[in-house]
């Protein structure tokens, strides 16, 4: 990745500050993009890289984001990292306010950014677009209900970006971690006991969490040029959960 340009959005804390750190050890220069301004700023500071703060559901802070970042110089890969849930509940329960707000975040922020940076690749033909959606999408939990259905759509919207934009040069993919040691875990479990870590660690078959390593090294390999021929794979990192 030497030379390269990339964007994480949610970069400031965890698989979003995993990506950070394994791109920028691979020689990438990185924008760290968060809504917490500190949070960013840290991140940026510990891999050499720019600190941005932007709320990427909205559309001027995108459109902002994408001014700063290209008047800067060209870009090379975008990570779409942030993402929201809400805590474990029946389906009906969930306030509108809960999903709109996930709605926002998850699904939004990825045509956002895409409205954004799209025309700068295809004006390249060239970029690597990466979604970080969820093994949720692929083998739903129960009481998650809409944020399976996020990420779920993820997963579809980053096929239909490969269709379509691999004749530009442009590949698209995702990553579907299982929940990791970040700041949702515990939102996913409703509270953070050894009890209802250990129920959640007996659905993993290699029985750990996925860590932000691990997301920075399968990003790694699908921004990379080695994997040039992958393009609309959405590629589980969960230790065998949806097997």
């Amino acid at each position: 990745m030497a030379g390269k340009t990339a964007i994480v959005t949610g970069g400031g804390s965890g698989f979003g500050a995993g990506i950070a750190r394994k791109f920028a050890t691979e020689g990438a220069h990185v924008h760290v993009v968060d809504i917490n301004a500190e949070a960013a700023r840290a991140i940026a500071d510990e891999v050499d890289g720019t600190a941005i703060t932007c709320n990427i559901a909205d559309g001027q802070d995108v459109t902002a984001l994408a001014n700063t970042v290209l008047t800067s110089g060209s870009l090379d890969i975008l990570v779409n990292n942030a993402g929201v849930t809400h805590m474990p509940s029946a389906l009906e329960d969930v306030s509108e306010e809960d999903f709109d707000r996930l709605y926002a975040v998850n699904m939004k922020a990825v045509y956002l950014t895409a409205r954004a940076f799209v025309p700068h690749f295809k004006e390249r033909s060239a970029g690597a677009i990466l979604n970080v959606a969820s093994t949720a999408g692929v083998s739903p939990r129960p009481r998650l209900n809409w944020y399976n259905a996020s990420k779920g759509w993820m997963i579809t919207a980053t096929k239909t970006m490969a269709v379509e934009l691999a004749p530009h040069g442009i590949r698209v993919n995702a990553l579907n971690p299982v929940a990791g040691e970040t700041p949702l875990l515990k939102s996913f479990m409703g509270e953070d006991t050894p009890e209802m870590r250990a129920k959640f660690l007996a659905t993993i078959p290699l029985g750990r969490f996925s860590t932000p390593e691990d997301l920075g090294n399968a990003a790694c390999f699908l921004c990379s040029d080695e994997a040039s021929m992958i393009t609309g794979v959405a590629m589980e990192v969960d230790g065998g959960r949806c097997i």
